[in-house]
């Protein structure tokens, strides 16, 4: 099922990335690292048969895209995680029934964020993650754990215009770190990188 965040999440305000360089394109747009630590990020964890885990009502390992815009991760057993514009960070904690075993975390400015995405992202991150990239093993939507550059992350597959893209969340001090080991990973695909962003 095909995800995205919606696009325009600049209201910065004082929400400072930990990433600094821009987005590192291949030059034939074959695939692209950007920044997408400015996106609201909402963590639920809520025991089965509370309002808050029917409403959630996706499975571990799935996402689905609400009509409002946010989009809803089964991170983990019981466990899922929102996305939205930044703006709306206040607005989706608030919006969860915490009645019974549940919590509420805004985790917004504790995680980083990045998206890699073009026919030929899931070959800039096969060289450095070994999870099984087919469309068969994780298809548009599928959400899964990894060591990604020897970084634990919570990826989303979340395709957009038809060509593969991922969306790659890390704890915020790591966040420049991985941003500058995927956009090494592009320069066998034709990527240069921006001075003093090399990891070597």
């Amino acid at each position: 099922m095909p995800t995205s965040i919606p696009r325009g999440c600049d209201r910065m305000s004082d929400f400072k990335s930990p990433i600094t360089a821009g987005t590192v394109t291949a030059a034939d747009g074959s695939v692209a690292v950007a920044d997408e630590t400015a996106t609201a990020k909402v963590v639920v964890r809520a025991a089965a048969g509370t309002a808050a885990a029917t409403d959630l009502g996706v499975g571990f390992g799935e996402s689905r895209l609400r009509a409002d815009g946010t989009l809803v991760c089964g991170t983990r057993p019981e466990e899922w995680t929102l996305f939205a514009g930044l703006e709306r960070a206040g607005e989706l904690a608030a919006s969860i029934d915490t009645t019974g075993f549940v919590s509420v975390l805004d985790i917004t400015h504790g995680r980083a964020m990045i998206r890699v995405s073009g026919p030929k992202a899931a070959k800039v991150l096969e060289k450095v993650c070994n999870v099984d990239l087919s469309d068969d093993m994780t298809p548009d939507g599928a959400v899964f754990s990894a060591s990604v550059a020897k970084v634990t992350c919570d990826l989303l597959r979340s395709d957009r215009d038809g060509e593969p893209s991922y969306l790659i969340s890390c704890e915020r001090s790591f966040g420049g770190y991985l941003h500058a080991a995927l956009a090494d990973a592009c320069t066998e695909f034709g990527a240069t990188l921006p001075a003093g962003l090399g990891i070597h």
